[in-house]
């Protein structure tokens, strides 16, 4: 049975190893014809040590606006490797849920593309690993892009 690929959702934080998937997600859905939708979710929520505390309204209308610039590179980028099938989503909420349930839903994914690792150490310790939330709870089949710099060092 061949598999076809024709929603690809991939999340975008601006870290290389977002833009890797993005990329990759990019070759997927041309050798499928399919979608890919790029987004970035924005958490309303900031985590300290105390809990969680809302933020300020101007930071999530900045973070907004820088969603949205991401959004516009990729599809810049989708031009200039001739494929335009590209939709951009900025969301608000929860990263993890956002990423593996919310909007697989809503847009009928059926591959969700993510880096391995786009946060720092401290705070993958603080908001616990994305992609491996998005493996047990996402609706459909999951693909993790390596740290291709990581991988490619001599031995």
């Amino acid at each position: 049975m061949e598999q076809e690929y024709k929603n690809i959702l991939v999340g975008i934080d601006g870290s290389e190893q977002a833009l890797s998937a993005f990329k990759k997600a990019v070759e997927v859905a041309r050798r499928n014809d399919g979608t890919v939708y790029v987004a970035n979710v924005i958490d309303q929520q900031f985590y300290n040590f105390m809990g969680y505390v809302p933020i300020d309204q101007t930071l999530v209308d900045q973070q907004t606006e820088a969603a949205k610039q991401m959004i516009e590179d990729c599809k810049a980028y989708g031009k200039t490797v001739d494929y335009q099938k590209i939709e951009g989503i900025v969301a608000y909420g929860s990263v993890r849920e956002s990423m593996a349930v919310n909007l697989p839903k809503k847009y009928a994914i059926d591959l969700i593309m993510v880096g391995q690792s786009g946060l720092n150490a401290v705070e993958r310790f603080m908001t616990g690993s994305v992609s491996s939330y998005v493996i047990r709870r996402a609706p459909c089949d999951v693909l993790i892009v390596s740290d291709e710099v990581e991988n490619n060092t001599d031995n």
